[in-house]
C-alpha cells in the first residue's frame, strides 16, 4: 500500500462525503463493485484514473481529484528495482538467461499482454496498459543501441509454454527469429535435457556497465536482487558460463525455435 493511494483514496472519500453520496451510488456510476470502491478509498488498491474521473465530475471536484491520476500511476515495472532499469539503460552488454518465459525484451505485445493479464494479484487495465507501454519503450531503446551486445539464453520449457494460446504463442516464436536477426542480439536455446543444476535455479542477467564492471540480477517468485560485489558476480558467471556452454549455437536455435513453431 503506498502513501499516494491512500491519500488519493481518502480524497475520494473527504469529497463523496461533502456532496452526501453514499460509497453504493459512487460504485453503480463507475461500473465497478462497492467493496472495490472501499478499497481504493482505503488505500488497498490503487484509486485508478476511471473512478477518479468518475468521482470528480459526480462531486464537482472542478479537475482536483482527477489530477491525483498522475501521482498514482501504476508501476510500470512490478518485479525490477530502478536501479537495474538505469543499469540496464546504459550497459555495454547484457547476458541473460531466462528457464521459464520469454525474456520481456524479446517478448511481442501479444505474448506480453496475455502474461500480464494472467498477474497474480490480477492487474486492472490501465496497469496492463501502463506496463505494456513501458515495456514497448524498454524494447524501443534495446533496438536504438545498435552498439550495445545483447546475448539471451532461453530454456525450451519457455517456448512450450503456450502463453495466451497458440496462435500468440506461434507468433511469439516468429518475433523471436526476427530479433535474433539483429546483428547486436543473439538468441540461443538451451534444450531439455541439457539442463545441468545451474539452469534450474532460475533467471539470471549479466550486465556490464560503462565502468566495465559487471553487475549479476537475479529474480525469484517474491525477491529479486542486484548483486555487485566480484565475489557474488563471479559465481553467477561462472553459472550462466556453465549454461551457455551447454546451449545450441545462435544458427541451431533458430532452426529450433522455427520447428518449435511449426509444431504448434
Amino acid at each position: 500500500m503506498s502513501e499516494a493511494w491512500r491519500y488519493g483514496g481518502n480524497q475520494i472519500k473527504l469529497w463523496r462525503t461533502e456532496a452526501r453520496k453514499s460509497r453504493e451510488e459512487l460504485a453503480e456510476e463507475a461500473g465497478y463493485a462497492a467493496e472495490y470502491v472501499k478499497s481504493m478509498e482505503q488505500g488497498r488498491r490503487r484509486p485508478t484514473l476511471h473512478l477518479l474521473q468518475i468521482a470528480d465530475s459526480m462531486f464537482g471536484a472542478g479537475g482536483k481529484l482527477a489530477a491525483g491520476a498522475d501521482y498514482m500511476k501504476p508501476d510500470p515495472y512490478p518485479n525490477l528495482v530502478p536501479e537495474f532499469m538505469a543499469t540496464e539503460a546504459d550497459c555495454l552488454a547484457l547476458h541473460s538467461y531466462e528457464p521459464l518465459f520469454i525474456p520481456g525484451l524479446l517478448q511481442s505485445e501479444g505474448y506480453m499482454r496475455a502474461l500480464m493479464s494472467q498477474a497474480c494479484p490480477p492487474a486492472d487495465d490501465e496497469t496492463i496498459e501502463e506496463r505494456v507501454r513501458f515495456r514497448l519503450a524498454r524494447q524501443a531503446a534495446m533496438a536504438r543501441r545498435v552498439t550495445t551486445h545483447y546475448g539471451f539464453i532461453i530454456y525450451e520449457a519457455a517456448l512450450r509454454t503456450g502463453v495466451g494460446g497458440p496462435e500468440v504463442m506461434r507468433r511469439q516464436l516468429y518475433h523471436l527469429i526476427e530479433r535474433a536477426d539483429a546483428r547486436n542480439v543473439a538468441v540461443q536455446v538451451l534444450p531439455q535435457g541439457r539442463a545441468s543444476a545451474p539452469a534450474l535455479r532460475g533467471s539470471l542477467i549479466l550486465l556490464e556497465t560503462p565502468e566495465h564492471q559487471t553487475w549479476a540480477w537475479c529474480e525469484g517468485q517474491s525477491t529479486s536482487a542486484m548483486h555487485t560485489s566480484p565475489e557474488k558476480v563471479s559465481e553467477l558467471s561462472l553459472s550462466h558460463g556453465v549454461i551457455r556452454a551447454d546451449a545450441l549455437s545462435a544458427t541451431d536455435s533458430a532452426e529450433f525455435i522455427k520447428r518449435v513453431a511449426e509444431e504448434l
